[in-house]
């Protein structure tokens, strides 16, 4: 099966890096929900590391078994593509998020959801760099510094932001090093998929990654308690999430360039914002979420629209 019909074009972008961003997006609620459910307490990062470990090695399963049904070459790797995966899930998984969460735990979940934005404006500049087909252009400057200010309309509109200008690096420093590590890793792996199935290649990534996670975790006394059926299904969902959005994004990335995909993370937050508010109880019916959702739509529109000879498809 040709899988690059089904992952190409900006057709295809649009309707699955939309689905992909709003299942990250329905993660907040979820991880908050997860956390009261599980008695993790907002300073036990250990805990945090222990709940995201078995979400990602489970996630990674998943995907490793899917792959095996579909008769996908799923441990037919070389030295090569073991050290690839290896350095895969380190960066993309477990580096990423241990920045972002001790990065969260020095800083407002408002600052960290808009520094997190900036991964986006990481990618874009990689890219520029590494892929002859995807350099910066006016177009790109513009939708992306757009979508940005969406970000910051859907987190900063309204009463007490928690949103001010100090930067700390263990703080404000290490969501930004988070959202870069994420941007290389990412990358990185559009290079990986090259030579190996993408959801082989994304299975093996987030269960190295997750167990990582789970090793440092539980190593740090980290602990889960309080499973129910509801706290079960909860965890479901998450490797479900993680599992479709990760193998999605990943075979996006194989077939278009950087840019035209990793826009559409600007959506993440604001399907956040929105999902938070129907799971969560909180006002849904505010301006600053039509605006921002208007922001953000315009940014994507401008960096995936390009004119002609603005970019070719020409092999990465």
């Amino acid at each position: 099966m040709d899988s690059r019909r089904y992952f190409s074009g900006p057709k295809a972008v649009l309707l699955l890096a939309t689905l992909c961003c709003m299942l990250w997006g329905s993660a907040y609620p979820a991880i908050k929900n997860g956390y009261a459910m599980l008695n993790i307490a907002a300073d036990d990062i250990p805990s945090k590391l222990v709940f995201a470990g078995w979400r990602f090695l489970f996630a990674g399963w998943v995907l490793l078994v899917l792959a095996s049904l579909m008769k996908k070459p799923v441990f037919a790797l070389t030295r090569r593509d073991l050290g690839a995966l290896g350095l895969l899930g380190l960066t993309q998984t477990t580096l990423q998020y241990v920045f972002f969460y001790v990065g969260l735990a020095y800083t407002t979940g408002v600052k960290g959801s808009i520094l997190n934005a900036t991964g986006t404006f990481f990618s874009v500049l990689l890219a520029h760099f590494i892929y002859h087909n995807d350099r910066l252009s006016y177009r790109k400057v513009l939708g992306c510094t757009v979508g940005f200010a969406g970000v910051m309309v859907v987190n900063l509109a309204g009463g007490a932001s928690g949103f001010d200008f100090e930067f700390t690096l263990l703080g404000e420093g290490f969501i930004v090093i988070a959202a870069f590590v994420l941007s290389a890793a990412t990358i990185y792996g559009k290079r990986v998929s090259q030579r190996m199935d993408s959801m082989v290649m994304t299975g093996h990534q987030l269960a190295i990654g997750g167990a990582v996670l789970l090793a440092m975790g539980y190593g740090g006394g980290g602990t889960l308690q309080g499973f129910t059926l509801a706290s079960t299904a909860l965890l479901a969902y998450m490797v479900v999430l993680s599992s479709a959005a990760f193998a999605i994004w990943a075979a996006l990335l194989k077939y278009n360039r950087v840019g035209m995909v990793t826009v559409y993370n600007f959506l993440i937050p604001v399907f956040g914002a929105v999902l938070s508010a129907i799971f969560l109880g909180e006002d849904i019916l505010q301006w600053r979420n039509a605006l921002a959702l208007a922001m953000v739509s315009a940014g994507i529109w401008w960096v995936t629209t390009e004119r002609s000879g603005d970019a070719g498809d020409r092999k990465s």
